[in-house]
């Protein structure tokens, strides 16, 4: 199935929701996509059935798509390779993915979070692994897979060091009702990815709690300043947080029930155990590892993240959530826009 020449050939490692929406939307611009997934995924029933049953149930596959379970030969097919794949699995799926990639094989990754372990972001996680010596794109930004699955108009961030391959790569995902932009900037492109996650805790937790849409909009403003102080830390530009893969990415987890993080805080509100709420979502709630990271990555920093810290403290430490938020509103009172506040 995964054989030919690949000159127009895109490979997506990963077939859980978001990469299958992936797979869909790639192969709807006419694109001949493979779609690898693990043997739990079952490729052979996707290929069959024509659309992935399990994690986004009525998104028909495009005639353009197939999928394989044979990684070497969907790898060998592919001159372009999207890994979709949570945070913790990021580092040893790239490493079986090595050996196996073609010589001019370029990558992109849709990837949310720091490596839990290292602190580390998906491009240093990758390049560590693969090397400096292929082009690498990361995909980021406001994006439910249903949405995208039933192709609903769409927009996100494509961003690479190397804008040639950035636009690229931005054509070959975009079309009727979906529209990639570009950045260059990787840097902050990841580390709003990973910190919505953790903020869209916070805001299902509030509105669990019966908070108010006050409550709302504060924690994703504030939010929001936290994560652009972090990213301004390590590296990024601040323009981006003001874009699609920051206000924008934050703003759509916070609110829509479709976000696993928000429905994590809204079932820890309920009195739910983290490990309840798992089992309830049944699927990777990306915010959770986020969380620990974002806590030690932004005390390395010396960054205030009042309430990532708070966040961590619920998750990690017990804290009451109402305990918590009262934390945050006995802060000392600050200018809005001072540097710690």
């Amino acid at each position: 199935m995964a054989g030919g020449s690949g000159a127009e050939t895109i490979a997506v490692v990963g077939a859980g929701s978001w990469g299958t929406a992936l797979a869909i939307q790639f192969a709807r611009t006419g694109r001949r996509t493979l779609l690898w997934g693990r043997a739990e995924d079952d490729p052979a029933e996707l290929e069959r059935s024509r659309e992935n049953a399990r994690y986004l149930p009525g998104a028909r596959f495009p005639d353009t798509l197939h999928a394989d379970g044979d990684l070497a030969a969907v790898l060998a097919a592919a001159p372009l390779v999207v890994v979709a794949v949570p945070s913790h699995a990021l580092r040893p799926v790239l490493t079986s993915m090595k050996p196996l990639l073609r010589p001019d094989a370029r990558l992109a990754w849709a990837t949310k979070g720091f490596e839990l372990e290292s602190g580390k972001l998906p491009h240093q996680v990758a390049r560590e692994v693969l090397g400096s010596g292929r082009a690498m794109a990361v995909l980021s930004g406001p994006t439910f897979a249903r949405e995208v699955g039933m192709g609903l108009p769409t927009a996100m961030t494509v961003a690479a060091t190397d804008p040639d391959y950035a636009r690229q790569l931005a054509e070959s995902l975009s079309g009727e009702s979906f529209r990639a932009y570009m950045s260059s900037d990787i840097v902050g492109v990841e580390v709003g990815g990973a910190v919505k996650n953790v903020l869209a805790i916070g805001a299902g937790i509030c509105d669990g709690l019966g908070f108010g849409a006050n409550t709302r909009i504060a924690l994703i403003t504030r939010g929001l300043v936290e994560m652009t102080r972090l990213g301004v830390a390590l590296g990024a530009d601040a323009g981006t947080f003001m874009g699609l893969a920051g206000m924008g990415d934050l703003v759509l987890t916070c609110t829509d029930d479709q976000s696993r993080n928000r429905r994590m805080g809204l079932a820890l509100a309920a009195g739910k155990t983290v490990k309840e709420a798992e089992a309830e979502i049944q699927q990777v709630v990306e915010g959770v590892l986020a969380a620990e990271a974002v806590h030690r990555v932004a005390r390395e920093q010396g960054v205030e993240m009042p309430i990532c810290e708070q966040l961590y403290r619920i998750l990690y430490q017990g804290a009451e959530p109402r305990e918590a938020v009262a934390t945050l509103m006995k802060r000392e009172l600050k200018p809005e826009f001072a540097p710690d506040s």
